[in-house]
């Protein structure tokens, strides 16, 4: 490494650790437009439909695509069509959900990893991309995006143990196969019922929540529920858990599954400070375990709060959502020099933190953008919609 390079990692390190050049939070509509053009030349990049995996820092180049989260960022765009009109992100969700087709494994799996990184399919990943089908088809109304759904739905449902776990398949990134983080690939299976009707794939959305519960403690903690560490798992990972939970519990009326994502919830937010700036990890005591913050994190529990919202009208959990996206706005660059870097958000902050360091993943984008859009519509009044219809998106 250059000396020039050493010293501009250094000065990225210190301005982050310092609290320089972060950026005064201004209107929603400000950091959402600034997002979603950064996920435009994420996918521009590529040039083949789907989004960049990540902006390396330090390599200063973009990964290649990532078949996962360009799955879940087809219904962002979507949503931010229907918000403002923005055709062009129609036909960027297009785009990605044609792609997802043309690379899907003849078996209705989808690839582990980044393009490149393995040929063989995944349980997580599968789930991601089923709502960017399952999205594109309430959209588009195109038999080949529910077609692609029932084929990836009906893999995940024949692959899962009958217990409601899956063991099969897990990433070989992570070199873990069983993580309660699945909860949400089973929601997955629940939006495509929503859009066949097969009662097999809520049935087994639902037994696989009901097999995470079992690996929930007292206080809400869930075992098996990181992408490294269990001990420890990162917001990012605690988050998805109770993603799933939330929304099968809310579609399938399992109250029990509700309760254990406000568990979750409510200790996430005893733990979120002032300021908003949550630590990235987590024990089983539900304390903090290091000091810098997972920003993709952050942004999915804004979300699941915003949902919470919705669901129980407690408005302490639409003001976290707010509190939690005024520290994300100060982190989010919206002018410099560094093309690649304005409108996106790090992996953590400090930009060296433990979670994607030295990157800006796609997705930590994607959820930011859904929280801004989330913590508008719960301020104004409006629906943040979880399917197809134009009017609730």
């Amino acid at each position: 490494m250059s000396i020039s390079e050493t010293l501009r990692q250094k000065r990225l390190i210190l301005k982050d650790t310092l609290g320089l050049g972060l950026t005064t939070p201004a209107d929603n509509r400000v950091h959402l437009d600034a997002a979603i053009g950064w996920l435009k030349r994420a996918q521009d990049v590529t040039g083949n439909g789907g989004v960049a995996q990540t902006w390396l820092v330090r390599y200063n180049k973009w990964a290649p695509s990532y078949p996962e989260t360009t799955g879940y960022i087809i219904p962002t765009l979507y949503r931010y069509a229907a918000i403002t009109g923005d055709q062009d992100c129609r036909a960027r969700a297009r785009r990605m959900a044609d792609w997802e087709i043309d690379i899907q494994l003849p078996g209705g799996g989808v690839l582990a990893g980044a393009l490149g990184d393995s040929d063989k399919p995944t349980v997580f990943n599968t789930g991601q991309v089923i709502f960017g089908w399952v999205r594109a088809f309430e959209e588009e109304q195109d038999e080949r995006y529910r077609e692609a759904a029932v084929r990836a739905s009906t893999w995940l449902c024949d692959i899962m143990d009958d217990d409601g776990c899956w063991r099969k398949f897990g990433s070989p990134m992570t070199g873990k196969d069983v993580n309660t983080y699945n909860t949400r690939s089973a929601w997955s299976l629940a939006r495509t019922h929503q859009i066949t009707g097969e009662q097999r794939f809520l049935d087994a959305a639902v037994r696989n929540c009901e097999w995470a519960l079992t690996q929930a403690r007292a206080n809400g903690w869930l075992e098996t529920n990181c992408l490294q560490d269990n001990a420890q798992p990162f917001t990012h990972t605690i988050a998805y858990a109770m993603r799933g939970l939330l929304e099968i519990g809310d579609y399938a009326g399992r109250d029990d599954f509700l309760v254990a994502a406000r568990k979750i919830g409510d200790a996430m937010i005893a733990a979120l400070p002032a300021d908003g700036r949550l630590p990235g990890r987590f024990d089983a005591n539900w304390q903090p375990t290091v000091k810098w913050s997972c920003l993709t994190g952050d942004c999915q529990l804004g979300i699941n709060w915003g949902r919470l919202f919705q669901i129980t009208g407690d408005a302490r959990y639409r003001d976290a959502t707010t509190r939690i996206l005024g520290f994300v706005k100060k982190t989010q660059l919206l002018a410099g020099k560094e093309e690649a870097t304005i409108g996106g958000i790090k992996g953590s902050h400090p930009i060296n933190g433990g979670y994607h360091p030295w990157q800006y993943p796609n997705w930590a984008t994607k959820f930011y953008a859904d929280a801004l859009m989330m913590d508008s519509a719960n301020r104004n009044g409006s629906r943040y919609g979880l399917t197809g219809d134009a009017s609730a998106s």
